[in-house]
């Protein structure tokens, strides 16, 4: 049996002491395989931002412990890439060198001058914006600043992609150009993604598993989406699998103490 690329086992996080402590994730397990998309989906307040946090070595659990390739994660890992819904690229700097930001820092791979550049053209290459590399963020539209901010992320070649509602605030038309373009980048480079999302069609149309959070911190439901992509035409079949997904959502919410947060679009 092969060793999935990340791998989180019985991950609880907190915040605040007894008796007032709130418990965001309580047990969480999940392993992601090479090439593989998974969707984190649940209502907000669920903990789907602090457990992709978790997975990124950026907010130590309470117990619990996440691993890169076998390796037990102690902090930000090199080869772990985290994008963001704002693509927080920095105004002074152009699409090229936002690109290259952060590849020489401390815990990266040790890189030459032309190694890095050869990184941030084929990273430019790899999102279609390989002759916007001069151009500055506000020359730039959402779609692009976005695309830019994914290429940062493949700049570092990570095993593992985490993405937190990257497309939430593009247009629909650019939205579904962005999902299609992180399909094919993800078959292509073979990284283990974790797509954080509230749009249980985004999920559907990305992703080969679904993950959904309860309002308890711990998984409810998991559905694997065996459809070849494009899915656009697989309407039927997707939406037997909304129905599904909002069902289980619902019941999770009508539990005791569940909270009170919006339900899933």
């Amino acid at each position: 049996m092969t060793r999935p690329t990340l791998h989180a086992q019985a991950l609880t996080l907190g915040y605040g002491q007894p008796p007032g402590r709130t418990e965001v994730l309580a047990g969480v397990s999940l392993s992601i395989e090479t090439g593989e998309v998974v969707a984190l989906l649940g209502p907000s307040g669920s903990g789907k931002s602090t457990l992709l946090r978790a997975l990124a070595g950026l907010v130590r659990p309470s117990s619990g412990s996440v691993s890169v390739e076998g390796a037990l994660l102690n902090g930000p890992h090199p080869k772990v890439a985290l994008a963001f819904q704002d693509p927080c690229l920095l105004p002074w700097l152009s699409a090229g060198k936002n690109v290259g930001f952060g590849l020489t820092f401390a815990h990266q791979d040790r890189l030459t001058r032309l190694e890095r550049a050869e990184r941030v053209r084929s990273a430019l290459h790899a999102v279609g914006l390989e002759d916007a590399a001069a151009l500055r963020p506000s020359q730039l539209s959402g779609g692009m600043a976005q695309r830019v901010a994914l290429a940062r992320a493949l700049a570092r070649q990570p095993r593992v992609l985490l993405l937190d509602e990257p497309f939430s605030a593009l247009d629909e038309v650019t939205r579904a150009a962005m999902q299609q373009l992180l399909v094919r980048l993800v078959s292509t480079i073979r990284c283990a993604t974790a797509l954080v999302t509230h749009d249980i069609d985004e999920a559907l149309l990305v992703a080969d598993r679904i993950l959904l959070l309860g309002s308890h911190g711990r998984f409810v439901g998991t559905w694997h989406v065996d459809l070849p992509h494009p899915r656009d035409e697989f309407v039927g079949e997707l939406g037997a699998m909304r129905i599904d997904i909002l069902k289980s959502l619902r019941a999770d919410m009508m539990r005791p103490h569940a909270s009170n947060s919006y339900p899933l679009t």
